[in-house]
């Protein structure tokens, strides 16, 4: 894994301690930041999820004392993970469309590892002028200075609190998060703040951070969505190749559960022909690990992800193809892809409707949704300027 500035000079990088606030992480982000870039050489064994540079999609070794569930054999040429550091101006963004949850989020990150064939972000990298394939999984932008900027944003005179969403484009907690701490910087200073937030991740380095999650599932100041895709190890390992195993996803439920935090599961996406008969078995599977609430997204293709969906298929399942784009067209009327806000999670037509009473009527037998908890946003607090050196004299 290369990190290096937008300036593309390289130096080498020296590991050290990691920064015990969001302050100190934030003045060490931006030394780095300063300087010319650095390499941080880490050898990985998880493979890719687009379809280009078959013979290099998987990494020879896992250096990092991390288990994500995969015993895998697989010994094939690197491919090496790139990190922009990202000098970033402000950290929240807003949200406006009425389909969200949420109107606020942080994004730690831009692109991701764990190389999901079905990302509805991919297409997002366009705008960095790379690639939704390899690029988005290969080209990872972070935010190092993101708690600072938090802090910041949060001490603006009438600012307002609601639940700031992590994970709602990428994921917070890909392999990248084990060496920057970033999401576990923002979660220490919302944590500090009483504010409520709520993480989506499929990686089962969440439980890192229980420490932290514990004592905000305490305030009632946060949820964490887990999701699972499906309980095949196979298909996860074709579909994610670089996310947490099925088992350990489980796993990871429990253990938040254990610990008093709220966990939802997430049945996304479902994909015709795919994973949609897998449907009830997770959601069975996530209630007896603890999960108290679920929900679910039909897969969803913006701009060029209809392409690198095609190219998955085909190279996976080929026979599907056809198939999977069929009923796909009937739930989006007639597209591979229709974006109105009303309709894009759930689609429309016969399938889409078939798919919405199966996941109510499983949930309604497992005892999941009964109540849908609510974050305390009463409870927040401005974080303190931090008192200059001649307030002491």
């Amino acid at each position: 894994m290369t990190v290096r500035a937008k300036d593309n000079a390289r130096v080498p990088f020296r590991s050290r301690p990691a920064p015990r606030t969001p302050l100190e992480a934030a003045e060490a982000a931006r030394r780095r930041m300063d300087d010319p870039t650095y390499i941080v050489e880490v050898d990985r064994r998880r493979g890719r999820g687009a379809s280009a540079n078959p013979s290099g999609r998987y990494e020879p070794a896992q250096r990092e004392a991390f288990d994500d569930g995969w015993d895998l054999e697989e010994e094939l040429p690197p491919l090496p993970t790139e990190v922009i550091v990202e000098k970033a101006r402000t950290i929240i963004t807003k949200n406006d469309s009425p389909d969200i949850l949420f109107e606020k989020s942080i994004n730690p990150y831009r692109g991701c590892e764990h190389g999901c064939s079905y990302c509805f972000a991919r297409p997002t990298h366009a705008f960095q002028g790379l690639s939704s394939g390899l690029d988005f999984e290969t080209k990872i932008f972070a935010k190092p200075n993101a708690a600072e900027l938090l802090e910041k944003e949060l001490r603006v005179p009438g600012y307002v609190p609601t639940t700031i969403a992590l994970g709602a484009n990428t994921d917070p907690y890909q392999p990248v998060e084990r060496k920057f701490r970033i999401t576990r910087s923002i979660l220490e200073v919302l944590n500090r703040a009483n504010h409520p937030v709520g993480i989506v991740t499929k990686s089962a380095l969440v439980t890192r951070d229980i420490d932290i999650l514990k004592q905000m599932a305490d305030k009632h100041l946060v949820k964490v969505a887990i999701s699972i895709t499906t309980l095949d190890p196979k298909l996860a390992r074709r579909m994610e190749p670089r996310a947490a195993a099925p088992l350990k996803r489980l796993e990871t439920v429990r253990k938040l559960h254990e610990a008093g935090i709220p966990v939802t599961v997430l049945v996304a996406p479902i994909i015709p022909a795919i994973n949609d008969h897998e449907i009830e078995e997770i959601l069975k599977a996530s209630q007896l690990a603890g999960a108290g609430e679920a929900g679910y997204v039909l897969l969803r293709l913006p701009h060029d992800l209809k392409e690198l969906m095609r190219d998955w298929l085909a190279e996976h399942y080929p026979d599907k193809l056809k198939h999977v784009f069929t009923l796909l067209q009937e739930a989006r009327g007639g597209k591979d892809y229709d974006a109105d806000w009303s309709t894009r999670q759930s689609g429309i037509g016969p399938y889409a409707w078939m798919i919405g009473r199966r996941f109510e009527t499983a949930t309604e037998r497992l005892g999941l949704n009964k109540r849908n908890l609510s974050l305390r946003k009463d409870l927040f607090k401005a974080p303190a300027k931090e008192a200059g050196q001649m307030s002491l004299f």
